[in-house]
């Protein structure tokens, strides 16, 4: 999987959020998909902004990553 098809995949899960759920479906975007982007040492920066969501939203997918080692995704 490539930045792309994971930055079209984050910006899906956030548009697609229950209001007021967009910012735990970032947070789930960095569980689920943490073994992609450290296996690949892609950047949470660069998948934001290939999805086009703001700049600041790298923080909450860099907090899924690191939340991966702890949780798991119910869905």
């Amino acid at each position: 999987m490539n930045k792309n098809e994971l930055s079209k995949i984050l910006y899906e899960m956030y548009t697609s959020a229950p209001e007021g759920e967009q910012v735990a479906n970032i947070h789930l975007f960095g569980v689920k998909y943490a073994d992609y982007i450290l296996k690949n040492n892609y950047k949470a920066t660069e998948i934001v902004k290939l999805s086009g969501l703001k700049p600041s939203y790298s923080t909450e997918v860099s907090k899924g990553i690191r939340l991966s080692k702890y949780v798991v995704p119910k869905v």
